[in-house]
């Protein structure tokens, strides 16, 4: 087996158990690789170099600039996970595309400007489950991003008409009209 020496200073562990100190006095930079059975056993350090290396630790976990980053920036955002089916399913009432579906949504080309809302959630639910189709939970959510998206394009971002609403008449006469 071979393995890494991180000293060159080296010495078998009978000859380092006769006089430990004698043997770290004569080590070159306080470090010596004392090996048993062919390999490295342990590393023996001396007090200076002992304190050397832990110096040059804590200045390395220093920052080198007095100017700190907010960690809330560096943080993703904690989701409650979404308890899906593993692998392909057929759509199920209560299905939920993940809490961060916008950025996938965007990720995929789709850019949606507002999040999903309840009734479109419950328009592509309904659909799907009449079709029986099954895909996997990343497949359901493209095809709801494509849908919601095909859907604000048809309306020209205007709302939806309702059919039932009755329309009021127009009272006045236009100009030129002889009735």
């Amino acid at each position: 087996m071979s393995s890494r020496i991180l000293s060159t200073n080296v010495i078998g562990i009978d000859d380092f158990m006769r006089d430990p100190a004698h043997v770290l006095s004569q080590a070159q930079g306080g470090t010596v690789a004392v090996f048993a059975h062919n390999a490295p056993a342990f590393y023996a350090l001396t007090p200076a170099r002992l304190a050397t290396l832990l110096e040059l630790e804590a200045r390395l976990s220093r920052p080198s600039s007095d100017v700190s980053l907010d960690a809330q920036f560096f943080e993703e955002p904690a989701a409650a996970p979404v308890n899906v089916p593993m692998g392909k399913f057929a759509m199920y009432a209560g299905w939920q595309p993940d809490a961060d579906f916008q950025r996938l949504a965007a990720l995929w080309g789709i850019g949606l400007s507002q999040p999903v809302t309840p009734e479109e959630l419950a328009s592509f639910v309904a659909y799907w489950q009449a079709e029986g189709k099954v895909f996997h939970h990343v497949q359901w959510q493209q095809k709801l991003a494509r849908s919601v998206l095909m859907n604000r394009n048809s309306q020209g971002g205007a709302p939806k008409r309702d059919v039932n609403a009755i329309s009021e008449p127009d009272n006045q006469i236009p100009p030129g009209f002889r009735g």
